[in-house]
């Protein structure tokens, strides 16, 4: 069985080249865009680890789409400044990566069952850019998002995702930007952890660590402890695709195992 990739719709967009890790980033607050803290170092380091990816495709918490899942097919996707009452500073970061219509539109074909649409009109959000800067701070490696549907199940996301598994052997990372616990209505600063934040974050990691995916699709079950973990379900969502797109043979890592502000966490993985 051969590792080289075959799709029947385009032509190639991309070499033959040696497997993908895939990577789930806390992202937490925008500021850390252009904050140099223990997070943004740790974006750093991991950017000068990781294999240099050919194209990166991106699945942020903060494209939502309703009915349909989209990708940009932009060739220049404009950086998109999605946020409010912060300093000007971080409305002037721009990220000019490329964009890689020719591979998004096969990703489309690949996900010809799914029923995805292309779009020009995204480009990249901060749950993007603002992690990419500091992974790959020259912005020269080609970028483009995929947009959750909120209105799919958690085992439709998981499907989904789990059709791309292809594109590891390509060369192309696959980035999820969210948040494993996100509830912005109990943040603060200098706020020791609340209960049902290491709760949660603790029981993601087991069922991440244990391959017990199904248990990951499944968190709306968990009721009440979930609507305070995730008041709207968007930051938990990236999660699902990243590790629909693990399997046997990967090992796992955590890094910034924290809950930030008191209901945020920090905690991100990668299956290599």
């Amino acid at each position: 069985m051969t590792n080289e990739v075959k799709f029947d719709v385009f032509k190639d967009s991309l070499r033959p080249s040696a497997r993908m890790p895939v990577l789930f980033l806390g992202h937490g607050s925008p500021l850390y865009a252009i904050d140099d803290n223990a997070f943004s170092q740790s974006w750093k380091r991991l950017g000068a680890s990781l294999p240099m990816p050919q194209t990166i495709l991106v699945v942020s918490a903060h494209w939502m789409s309703s009915g349909t899942t989209f990708i940009d097919v932009s060739r220049r996707p404009k950086t998109i400044h999605d946020f409010g009452r912060f300093p000007q500073a971080l409305f002037d970061v721009q990220y000019p990566a490329d964009g890689n219509p020719e591979l998004a539109r096969e990703v489309i074909a690949i996900l010809k069952a799914h029923e995805v649409k292309e779009s020009d009109e995204w480009g990249l959000d901060h749950g993007a850019w603002s992690v990419l800067r500091h992974l790959y701070p020259e912005a020269d490696v080609p970028v483009f998002q995929l947009s959750i549907d909120m209105t799919a199940s958690f085992e439709k996301h998981f499907e989904i995702a789990q059709s791309l598994k292809e594109l590891r052997e390509r060369g192309v990372l696959v980035l999820g930007s969210g948040n494993l616990v996100h509830n912005l209505r109990e943040i603060g600063l200098n706020v020791p952890a609340h209960d049902y934040a290491l709760e949660f974050d603790g029981l993601t990691k087991k069922w991440l660590t244990d391959r017990d995916f199904k248990a990951l699709q499944s968190a709306p079950k968990l009721g009440s402890l979930m609507q305070m973990a995730h008041p709207t379900v968007d930051h938990y969502i990236p999660s699902l695709y990243i590790a629909a797109l693990a399997d046997s043979k990967d090992d796992l890592m955590f890094f910034n195992e924290v809950i930030d502000m008191g209901s945020m966490s920090m905690r991100s993985f990668i299956y290599f």
